[in-house]
C-alpha cells in the first residue's frame, strides 16, 4: 500500500527525519547539507543508539526494533502521538485491533441514535470511510454526491466535491492522513488495502498526500458545505470511536446556535422531511 520499497517503517522515519530542521531538534545547522531535514546520525546521537543500528532500521535491514528503541526515535523526530503510535504499529509492537465481521454492519440501536440529533449532521464511517449510515441532515449534505459512499473516492473523484466543499485542500488532507492511521490501526482490512491500492494508481493527488507518511485521527474537524439554494454551512465535527464495532465511527457536526449555518440546517431537515 505504499507504492514503495515495501520498508514501510524505514519509509515512515525518513519522511520524518526529513521534514525536522537541525533547529528543531536544538541542533546546530552548520556543515554541508545535501539533503533537507536531520541526518541519520544525527538522529541516532538525539535516540541514543548507534548510528549503524539506525541506519539499518531505516533500511528495512533491522527488523525487530524494541519498544524502548522506538520510543527514543519518537521523541528524537518529536512525532506526536497518533505518529508514535503509527510507528509501533508498522514495527507489529502493538497487538492489532480486529475490526471482525461487524465493521460494515451498524448496529441497530446506532442507527436509531443518528437521528436523536436533529440539529445536526451524524453519520457513521467504516474503517475504509465508507458512509454506513447517516441522519436525515447527513443524508441531505451528501446528497449532492450521487450516492457515492466512499468519502475518500468522494474528495479526489467527484466532480462537486471542490464545490461542495469549500474547505477542500484541508479536508482531504486531514481524511488521508487519518486513513493512512486506520491502515496501520488494521493492516488486514481488505476495504483499506483494496481501496489505498485503486487511489494510489488512480490519483496523483491521493498519492502525493499518502507518500507524505504523515497520520492523524480525525478528532475534531471544522467543515464548510457550500449547497444550491441553501448557500454557505459550516459545522463543527466530533468523531466518537464505536466501542462494539472496532473501526466504525461516529462523527457529530453541530453548528454555532442562532447563526445562518443553524438556520440553514433547520431548513434542510424541514425539506427533508417533507419529501
Amino acid at each position: 500500500m505504499t507504492a514503495g520499497s515495501g520498508n514501510e517503517l524505514g519509509d515512515f522515519l525518513r519522511a520524518h527525519r526529513a521534514r525536522l530542521e537541525p533547529a528543531d531538534a536544538g541542533l546546530r545547522a552548520g556543515g554541508d547539507r545535501r539533503v533537507a531535514g536531520l541526518r541519520r546520525e544525527e538522529v541516532a546521537v538525539l535516540a541514543g543508539v548507534s548510528v549503524d543500528y539506525y541506519a539499518r532500521l531505516e533500511q528495512g535491514r533491522e527488523r525487530n526494533p524494541s519498544p524502548q528503541v522506538l520510543d527514543a526515535i519518537g521523541r528524537a523526530l518529536k512525532l506526536d502521538a497518533d505518529a508514535r503510535g503509527h510507528v509501533f504499529r508498522l514495527a507489529r509492537l502493538n497487538p492489532q485491533r480486529d475490526v471482525g465481521g461487524s465493521r460494515q454492519v451498524v448496529h441497530p440501536a446506532l442507527s436509531q441514535l443518528l437521528e436523536t440529533f436533529p440539529n445536526s449532521a451524524a453519520y457513521v464511517l467504516g474503517p475504509a470511510f465508507d458512509v454506513l449510515a447517516t441522519n436525515t441532515i447527513a443524508a441531505a449534505l451528501l446528497a449532492p454526491f450521487d450516492g457515492m459512499t466512499n468519502m475518500v473516492r468522494v474528495l479526489f473523484r467527484h466532480p462537486r466535491a471542490r464545490t461542495v466543499f469549500a474547505e477542500w485542500p484541508t479536508l482531504v488532507e486531514t481524511v488521508v492522513h487519518a486513513l493512512r492511521l486506520n491502515a496501520g490501526l488494521y493492516p488486514d482490512d481488505p476495504e483499506i488495502r483494496t481501496l489505498v491500492d485503486e487511489m494510489l494508481r488512480t490519483s496523483p493527488g491521493f498519492r502525493t498526500l499518502w507518500q507524505d507518511q504523515t497520520v492523524g485521527g480525525l478528532d475534531r474537524a471544522f467543515k464548510v458545505f457550500v449547497l444550491p439554494d441553501i448557500g454557505r454551512i459550516e459545522l463543527t465535527y466530533q468523531t466518537f470511536d464505536v466501542r462494539d464495532a472496532p473501526g466504525q465511527q461516529l462523527l457529530v457536526g453541530t453548528p454555532e446556535p442562532g447563526s445562518t449555518s443553524a438556520a440553514a440546517i433547520a431548513h434542510l431537515g424541514s425539506v427533508r422531511a417533507e419529501t
